[in-house]
């Protein structure tokens, strides 16, 4: 019998030439992996035959955060270089921020970055590397930050991004995120109006991104595992549209992990999606029953995150490792700039 607290039960040999590193284009010509709960069958159909799996009365639920060019290389007064990776806004001047190499950054510590942009270290924030830093610009923030920053991909992305828009979803819209929403890269613009053509409705959520989405857990036991917090909001107008949807039999589908967690986070115990901002730390793990997501389009998470525990919970985890197992044999490529699988 697996035990399903513990870490390691979520891990699976992925060949490292396997990890995408860079996106296909166009974005819809990605390959689509679907799973039926229902029937437990596995197809292969490319990210463009979507469309065919959609059906006239569901809502297409997708998360509209912008990433920010939250990557900064400074130094600092004695030239050792110093990078700032900025994760959360505090106020117009301050953030929370990942600092590396944060040793040598002591409260006091200024880092320059160009002749427009430099910051303070105020002191540590309460996560492993987390510093309060100052910024100290000329004119406005967000135009200083796009013109030093650069694209946080992840690490195991080692190919520099040709055009950072294909690290955006076509439908990005509110800064604030620390990488993409990855599920909905694979959409166009033409494909959303196809869908829509359909009779499919969309929704709007809000969930910033945080650098802990994308992190292995770290502890045996995953009960003990501290879920990173993170900002969302659904508005009236979203709420309305999402429980008029489940009264009248349509589906919700949530496009990426991060608008499961927006609705999981947000829908009562009477199944009614409420309108709200706020942070959530909701963890999902089996056994989990959802509460509102009825399918779910998503990509293929690391061995052992958070990412692959929610897979698990709404698929199950065998069958869960079985449809990993057979993408792997049938090399599909992985995580953010990899292939994308629909769930339902």
């Amino acid at each position: 019998m697996i035990d399903l607290t513990k870490t390691s039960s979520y891990y699976y040999n992925l060949p490292e030439e396997l990890i995408a590193q860079t996106p296909v284009e166009p974005r819809d010509h990605s390959r689509l992996l679907v799973y039926s709960k229902k029937d437990k069958t596995i197809e292969h159909k490319h990210f463009f035959d979507i469309v065919d799996y959609l059906h006239e009365g569901d809502v297409l639920v997708i998360n509209n955060t912008k990433v920010l060019p939250c990557r900064l290389l400074g130094t600092k007064d004695t030239g050792a270089k110093i990078e700032v990776f900025i994760l959360k806004k505090l106020n117009g001047t301050d953030w929370e921020a990942l600092v590396k190499p944060g040793k040598r950054c002591k409260t006091g510590t200024i880092v320059t970055f160009n002749d427009k942009l430099k910051c303070e270290i105020m002191g540590d924030a309460n996560f492993e590397g987390g510093k309060i830093v100052h910024f100290i610009f000329e004119g406005t923030f967000e135009t200083v930050l796009s013109e030093t920053g650069t694209m946080p991909l992840p690490p195991y992305i080692k190919e520099k991004l040709k055009d950072k828009n294909r690290y955006q979803t076509v439908y990005s819209k509110i800064d604030g995120s620390a990488a993409a929403p990855t599920a909905g890269l694979h959409f166009t613009k033409e494909l959303l109006e196809k869908i829509k053509a359909k009779g499919v409705k969309i929704a709007e959520v809000l969930l910033h991104v945080g650098l802990g989405t994308f992190r292995p857990v770290k502890s045996d036991n995953i009960l003990e595992h501290d879920m990173h917090s993170e900002y969302f909001e659904v508005n009236e107008e979203t709420a309305r549209l999402i429980n008029d949807t489940k009264k009248a039999g349509g589906r919700v589908v949530a496009v990426g992990t991060t608008s499961v967690r927006v609705l999981e986070s947000a829908t009562n115990e009477n199944g009614e999606l409420v309108a709200q901002h706020g942070n959530t730390k909701i963890f999902i793990y089996p056994p989990y029953k959802f509460k509102m997501v009825d399918a779910l389009i998503t990509n293929f998470h690391l061995p052992e995150s958070t990412l692959i525990m929610l897979v698990s919970a709404f698929c199950g985890y065998e069958e869960t490792m079985r449809f990993y197992n057979e993408a792997v044999r049938d090399r599909y490529r992985f995580f953010s700039f990899g292939d994308a699988t629909f769930l339902y």
